[in-house]
């Protein structure tokens, strides 16, 4: 808090507190607690900058409020243990600039004081409930928020212990956060206010007194009486009753004319007992008497019918504005996060005007109930855009674990923070155990085949081991390929000539039989229990029989002497290396 160097009550002090976006006993108006000044009254004396006059009876009773406040200090600095100061200072919060006045406030700014004149109903409140109305703890609340104080004490008082009523106020915190939303969304609201006339206190117009209705029965049993002239004035008067009343002042006249019309209604009658009494019924009086008693009766219910649903049309009317007002508010919010993520804001515009009898009542109800469901609004989607802020920032690359945004940003900010860094957490343990999986997958491969080589090498070694030990190889002897003159009837022979390395590797020519099988490499391979390439069996002189796609088949016939080569390879590299 910054703490203004003004004396209460001086022109510097006036002049700071127009300056600034709201002060402590502005609170109660702003979030519609007041006893003595309404929220749209308050936004029409800033935005006008016109404060209304102190009267006498105003004044003395401030100047008995200071004066008992004085003197119940000394009490309050007892009850505290600690010396209080009055002082007034400022703070910024989001944006705005918040005043407060204290009665008093410990040195080290801990501890508050607040005094209010000796009244009766508000020592019972908080005898009853252990803390005064909003009227008085919103101020407080406000007064909490711009020193930083732990608590006040609150103290209605005639300046006396004996005479005092008093408690402990501490800060709760949805009332700040509520108060914080209140005055924002109030200096948006001044933003674009626009003044309207004032409007007068209401009394109906003056009532256009009937005739008084005489009837009088002479000896001769004629009829005197007025009842035509009476009849004209009463349908004339029923002419200037509004037709469907729209405002306060048609409201309260045509109220005054059902008041009437129940008077006439009464004096028609008291005249037929009247002459009744005064002489037997008379056919003639008694039908006009009792026609211009229905008319007076039939109007005023009529009418009293109509003020009842008039009223009750225009009071929703206010409603339905209200509520829509809040809709576009919510659908504004909504747009400038960029997807439809508020919820539904509970307002209780049914509950605000319950009670309010005027019009002026109604708007200012529900103006109030509007403006508190806004700022909750505003609190709601601020939350949200600093949760959505957060999820960009720290889940940017896991979007698809947050299918349920829209209800996670909801959250308090805490919350959600959880909510991510353990699903994100989760993910990565997940993930770390799928690549380390995977990497032992690709380990246990690897030496898999590692192994197959170093057996294929072994057995290898051992052949060549057997192959030197072993005496050299008789030459192969060749049969000439048969002559065919002429097929058998049930076979058809083929003559294939292939090549064999011999001993020396020396290309020799071999009659096949047409229905010799063939070995793919992969199979050549597999029997002799380690890889070679069709390129290594070509340098040792053997070709393939065909290639089917990009397999390489060999004649099965073959594979004896395409181990015996290998044989033969195997030694003479190992004489090489012995030599």
């Amino acid at each position: 808090m910054k703490v203004q160097n003004v004396v209460q009550g001086s022109r510097e002090w006036l002049q700071l507190r127009a300056s600034v976006d709201g002060t402590a006993s502005e609170a109660p108006a702003v979030m519609g607690a007041s006893k003595y000044q309404t929220r749209e009254g308050l936004l029409k004396q800033k935005a006008t900058g016109i404060t209304p006059e102190v009267d006498e009876n105003q004044q003395r009773r401030f100047d008995a409020g200071h004066e008992t406040e004085a003197l119940f200090r000394p009490v309050a600095e007892d009850i505290i243990d600690d010396e209080l100061y009055p002082c007034t200072g400022t703070i910024e919060v989001d944006g705005m600039v918040l005043l407060a006045s204290f009665d008093g406030l410990t040195s080290d700014r801990t501890i508050g004081y607040e005094h209010k004149l000796s009244n009766q109903k508000l020592a019972a409140d908080i005898k009853a409930n252990g803390e005064p109305g909003p009227t008085y703890y919103w101020q407080m609340e406000h007064q909490l928020l711009v020193s930083g104080a732990e608590k006040i004490l609150f103290a209605t008082s005639d300046g006396t212990l004996q005479g005092a009523t008093y408690c402990w106020y501490t800060s709760k915190p949805e009332r700040r956060a509520a108060l914080i939303a209140g005055w924002k969304q109030f200096k948006a609201d001044l933003a674009t206010y626009k003044p309207t006339a004032a409007t007068p206190t209401v009394v109906a117009a003056p009532t256009e007194s009937l005739p008084a209705v005489s009837v009088l029965m002479s000896g001769e049993l004629a009829v005197k009486s007025n009842l035509p002239e009476f009849a004209t004035a009463l349908r004339a008067f029923i002419d200037k009753i509004p037709a469907k009343p729209e405002t306060d002042q048609e409201f309260a006249d045509t109220e005054a004319a059902c008041k009437a019309l129940k008077k006439a209604e009464d004096a028609l009658e008291d005249a037929e007992n009247s002459a009744l009494a005064q002489m037997s019924s008379v056919e003639e009086m008694r039908r006009v008497v009792g026609d211009l008693r229905t008319l007076a009766r039939t109007t005023r219910l009529a009418k009293e019918k109509l003020v009842s649903a008039q009223k009750d049309a225009i009071r929703e009317r206010i409603v339905s504005d209200a509520r829509k007002a809040l809709t576009a508010h919510i659908a504004g919010l909504n747009e400038s996060l960029g997807k439809p993520y508020m919820p539904d804001v509970p307002a209780d515009f049914g509950a605000a005007i319950k009670g309010k009898r005027t019009i002026d009542s109604l708007k200012e109800a529900t103006g109030v109930e509007l403006a508190r469901a806004k700022a909750a609004a505003n609190e709601i989607a601020t939350r949200i855009q600093v949760n959505l802020n957060f999820m960009r920032e720290r889940a940017a690359k896991h979007a698809f674990l947050f299918a349920d945004t829209a209800s996670l940003v909801l959250k308090a900010a805490d919350d959600l923070q959880a909510v991510v860094n353990s699903r994100i957490g989760e993910h990565d343990r997940q993930e770390a155990e799928r690549l380390e999986t995977e990497r032992a997958r690709i380990r246990a491969e690897e030496e898999a085949r590692v192994r197959r080589e170093a057996e294929a090498r072994a057995r290898a070694e051992q052949a060549a081991a057997l192959a030197a030990a072993a005496p050299a190889p008789a030459p192969v002897a060749v049969a000439p390929a048969p002559v065919v003159t002429a097929p058998a009837p049930d076979v058809s022979p083929v003559t294939a000539v292939a090549t064999a390395p011999a001993a020396n590797n020396t290309v020799v020519p071999i009659t096949r039989a047409a229905s010799n099988k063939k070995l793919r490499l992969g199979e050549i391979c597999e029997a002799l229990g380690f890889s070679v390439t069709a390129d290594f069996l070509g340098r040792l002189g053997f070709q393939p029989a065909e290639t089917e796609r990009a397999a390489k088949l060999y004649w099965a016939d073959d594979l004896p002497r395409i181990c015996q080569a290998l044989i033969n390879h195997l030694t003479a590299i190992g004489q090489r290396a012995a030599a």
